[in-house]
């Protein structure tokens, strides 16, 4: 089967005024509705996440010009701006939660501009959006202790579970990272599939713990944002974020290797 290469959009914050800790990974409510009518007369077709994975997984039929939307972390934005967008077009999304972040009984602080709560999250899921995990206060899991990875990933999953009645299947990393351990427990968790980033279409042989998305911010224009969904010139657009990426992650391997260090010490 030859499965086509499918953009997942990452979107974080839809908003007119956001913080200054937001405003990159914003978009205004006009350009998210802009680029979400684009989608619609380019024949695109919105899926969840657990249905591009499910799709994948067992050989199923994938309509025509399918396309991710996917919101990380849970701001107000995307109850009050997306949603209403998403709903005249009858279009499907992915919301991944950090259950710390959002507003409520379980909230740990953190939250970088106003959050949704669990209302408006209900209010999503009623409407067809697809509710994922994204840790509970977003650490870079790769950074954590087996437990305290572990614990991150319980406590998201659990509260998920109890306030929408329904298991997460679908995950998304903070920021991005992940490795191998991250990824397995991921999956010892329940999760089916999760989410990285990667700045590149997602395809079948990524695997279901690493497919790949394009990040969506306040400076794309309609004209990349048309580019970026076929596919085009993806890597000339991301080419800064790639060089960055690999300096970080030097630095993070360093940081990892030096704890292991200082443990085996003591």
């Amino acid at each position: 089967m030859n499965d086509p290469a499918v953009p997942i959009l990452m979107y974080h914050s839809v908003a007119t005024d956001p913080t200054p800790a937001t405003r990159a990974l914003s978009v205004t409510p006009e350009a998210f509705a802009a680029q979400v009518a684009l989608l619609a007369v380019l024949g695109c077709t919105p899926v969840t996440t657990a249905t591009l994975a499910r799709s994948w997984r067992e050989g199923a039929a994938l309509p025509e010009r399918p396309v991710l939307i996917t919101f990380d972390d849970g701001y107000e934005g995307v109850h009050r701006h997306a949603l209403p967008a998403l709903a005249r077009h009858s279009f499907a999304a992915t919301l991944f939660v950090s259950t710390g972040w959002i507003r409520g009984d379980h909230d740990t602080g953190g939250g970088l501009d106003t959050m949704l709560d669990w209302d408006q999250i209900r209010e999503l899921a009623a409407s067809g959006v697809e509710i994922g995990g994204h840790s509970h206060t977003h650490p870079q899991l790769d950074q954590l202790t087996d437990d305290a990875l572990a614990d991150e990933l319980r406590h998201c999953t659990e509260i998920i579970t109890d306030e929408l009645g329904t298991r997460p299947v679908s995950f998304a990393y903070p920021y991005g990272y992940s490795n191998r351990r991250v990824r397995q427990s991921v999956r010892q968790a329940g999760y089916h599939q999760s989410l990285a980033v990667g700045n590149a279409l997602a395809h079948r042989r990524q695997g279901p713990y690493a497919l790949r998305r394009v990040t969506v911010r306040r400076t794309t224009g309609l004209a990349e944002f048309e580019r970026l969904v076929q596919g085009r010139a993806i890597a000339r657009a991301f080419a800064r974020d790639r060089v960055l990426t690999k300096g970080y992650a030097m630095v993070r391997r360093a940081r990892q290797v030096r704890r292991k260090a200082i443990a085996s010490r003591v």
